[in-house]
């Protein structure tokens, strides 16, 4: 098992904390209020356009495709903290969901860094490296964009029928695969560790945490081209035959949003992918905007209630059990 050592890391005990220590509680208070914050604003603000979508829906399409979204969800939780267990000691799901779920809701505020450093922090809270948690993320950005990239060929035929010039896109995935091989990447994370003036890794990573990692991508993205099939072929189309169409489309537009980290979990971008493949499956542009516009209210919806239920869950869990030290 790899680890990845923090200095300021201290095991969590009884005593008195200092005020430097109240400070950074109260901080990460304020930021937990204000990434909620952002994301309840966003969620007012589409809320009657997708209520208009939604009351075209049938309720079992729109609780499905919720359900759907929320599996999607704490799949790839799984994937993250199969890799933050493989830098040190395993911390457990419901720990390690309260730090990645409620982290990543810092994707709401302006500049997508801010998840990123929400989770940190958290995972400083709960006696955990910095530089652990942040190598974690990042290698699963890494894998779930290559995954992205492979799943998006499923809907290359009705994105080069809109964007030819998205061909260069593809031209990534072999490339994406070889960076994926365990010693590649071993030797990449060890790298920013190194930036970061951590310890490198004392152990490669293997094909085992490589392939559960990639699954979990992999299987996050089928799960939320559910999510958008299940809204869409409730008015009819676009058809079982749509259904690799909408799995295609939420990696493209998963992957390009995550790119565009100045805006708030990439508001804007996802929503003209979607709507390419959707048009292009047999929906009119007005039906996949709105499908587009309810899927991003749904995702708001579902990112604030995982994090929710992982939040108390680890409170429950952490009453039961004793807090980790710093690994």
């Amino acid at each position: 098992m790899t680890t990845v050592q923090d200095d300021e890391a201290r095991p969590a005990g009884k005593t008195r904390k200092s005020a430097r220590a109240r400070v950074l509680d109260v901080a990460r208070w304020v930021a937990i209020l204000l990434v909620v914050g952002f994301a309840a604003k966003q969620l007012a603000s589409n809320w009657s356009e997708f209520w208009h979508t939604l009351s075209e829906v049938a309720w079992q399409s729109s609780v499905l495709s919720l359900v759907a979204l929320v599996a999607a969800i704490m799949v790839s939780t799984w994937g993250w903290q199969i890799l933050v267990d493989h830098l040190g000691k395993p911390i457990g799901y419901a720990r390690g969901a309260q730090i990645c779920l409620v982290g990543s809701l810092g994707k709401y505020v302006p500049g997508s860094v801010w998840a990123y450093l929400l989770q940190m922090e958290l995972g400083r809270k709960a006696g955990l490296a910095r530089a652990r948690i942040f190598t974690g993320s990042l290698i699963q950005l890494g894998v779930s964009v290559v995954s992205a990239l492979v799943v998006s060929l499923l809907a290359a035929p009705a994105v080069f029928s809109n964007s030819p010039r998205a061909m260069w896109l593809f031209v990534l995935i072999p490339l994406g695969l070889a960076l994926l091989h365990p010693r590649v990447l071993s030797w990449g994370t060890s790298l920013v560790l190194k930036l970061l003036r951590r310890a490198p890794l004392e152990e490669p990573l293997g094909w085992g945490v490589v392939v559960k990692t990639f699954g979990a991508s992999t299987g996050a993205w089928a799960l939320q081209g559910v999510h958008l099939w299940l809204l869409a072929n409730s008015i009819g189309a676009p058809g079982l035959n749509g259904f690799v169409l909408c799995v295609g489309a939420m990696a493209v537009a998963m992957t390009v949003g995550t790119f565009a980290f100045i805006l708030p979990s990439g508001v804007g971008v996802r929503e003209v992918a979607q709507v390419a493949v959707l048009t292009a499956s047999g929906l009119t542009v007005g039906q996949a905007t709105a499908f587009a516009v309810a899927s991003r209210v749904m995702f708001t919806v579902a990112d604030l209630l995982t994090a929710g239920i992982a939040a108390v869950a680890a409170r429950l869990s952490a009453r039961r059990t004793p807090a980790p030290t710093a690994a």
